[in-house]
């Protein structure tokens, strides 16, 4: 068998996982793939990169190909988010001194509730809030303003927003550039364990089934590598399965740790994929369910109605029209490809490619192609939901 080689770029995040394994467990390998893969040091970095035709495809964040498809950061592309990498990873954490303040405003700790943080959080400071996300347009910053604007507090008109690579927003956090920090892990567990920071809320108790990364490349390269796009998806999807089964994530965290890949701690890999946080130096750890999935629940699925809600808040964000957002949101995500590729590899298949969001309090079983379909939960911290269903 022949061996295609792709460039595949990356930040250092728990959720590249499912690239790194499909190449360490040669499941790319298994479908004549070879994955070069190159560790970026920021989104925009990895970005540029594709844009220009220097990376094949990518692990991206969620918004990043909607923004890109838009032409709202960088150089103008058309990319597709062929498949879902993982969903939900974020946490939302705060530096000591403001922790501080914020218990001094009646903020009573802990890692669950959004409505109990939230006035605090606003009120800690006399001055202007500094916020620090990855990226621009990442579900970092899309379910911090959500949580922020829908959380019926009068809002503040000086909240700056600060891009932070992750790899250095503990350090961003010690150097008193940030008072909030909105990352994937294992880089708030990083501020946790420097003991600069303090962790406030995970990413699910805002929206408990967030797209998280994607992956991604160009328009023009997909369409002109079928065979291959297939392959790596297969491969990509089986390496996801694998690592949603509890048993082997002790051996995820050993392949990600090593220096060709994250170079980070066992101890700094094992809060994500265990789904247990010590929320600050010394403290117990704190169970998140469903903190991080790269397979279960449909993880992987590219939903179009995911893809609108991206558009919408993109839309809000950059004062353009929601419609046509929404629109390009939607021929981003590729339902279709995921279709044609996984489906006759035996994968189940949604019966829609849309659905409402946020209607799911608790796991609920939902039409598929093999009727083993687990939909859920995949509610809002507000009880909103939003239907988008009627363009399927």
């Amino acid at each position: 068998m022949s061996i295609t080689r792709l460039n595949c770029g990356y930040v250092p995040l728990v959720d590249s996982a499912p690239l790194i394994v499909a190449q360490e467990l040669s499941f790319a390998a298994d479908e004549g793939l070879s994955l070069n893969l190159l560790r970026q040091p920021s989104w925009a970095a990895l970005r540029d990169l594709l844009a220009l035709g220097h990376l094949d495809v990518t692990h991206m964040l969620a918004p990043m190909p909607i923004a890109m498809s838009l032409g709202l950061s960088g150089p103008v592309a058309q990319i597709d988010a062929l498949m879902v990498l993982s969903v939900n990873g974020t946490v939302i954490g705060v530096s000591n001194a403001m922790a501080a303040s914020m218990r001094d405003k009646g903020w009573p700790g802990g890692f669950s509730s959004p409505k109990d943080t939230v006035g605090p959080l606003l009120s800690a400071l006399d001055r202007p809030l500094r916020v620090g996300v990855p990226f621009p347009y990442s579900m970092h910053r899309l379910l911090f303003e959500y949580w922020i604007g829908h959380s019926g507090h009068a809002l503040p008109t000086d909240i700056h927003i600060i891009t932070t690579p992750p790899p250095l927003m503990a350090d961003a956090v010690a150097a008193d550039e940030i008072d909030v920090f909105c990352v994937g892990e294992p880089w708030g567990s990083v501020a946790v364990a420097n003991n600069v920071g303090e962790l406030i809320l995970p990413g699910t108790a805002i929206w408990a089934h967030a797209p998280e990364k994607v992956l991604a490349a160009r328009h023009d390269w997909v369409e002109e590598h079928t065979s291959t796009v297939g392959a790596l998806m297969r491969a990509v999807a089986r390496a996801a399965a694998w690592l949603d089964v509890p048993k082997n994530r002790p051996l995820a965290i050993e392949i990600l740790a090593r220096s060709a890949h994250l170079d980070l701690p066992h101890a700094a890999l094992d809060h994500a994929l265990m789904g247990r946080f010590a929320t600050q130096l010394g403290a117990a750890p704190v169970d998140v369910p469903g903190f991080l999935r790269f397979h279960d629940r449909a993880a992987n699925f590219p939903w179009r109605s995911q893809a609108a809600w991206i558009g919408a808040e993109i839309a809000r964000l950059a004062g353009m029209d929601r419609d046509h957002a929404i629109s390009v949101a939607q021929n981003t995500m590729r339902p279709d490809s995921y279709r044609q590729h996984l489906g006759p590899m035996g994968i189940d298949m949604p019966g829609a490619s849309a659905k409402i969001e946020g209607a799911l309090t608790n796991p609920v079983a939902v039409a598929s192609t093999r009727g083993e379909m687990i939909l859920g939960p995949d509610a809002f911290f507000d009880g909103a939901t939003f239907d988008f269903t009627a363009l399927e």
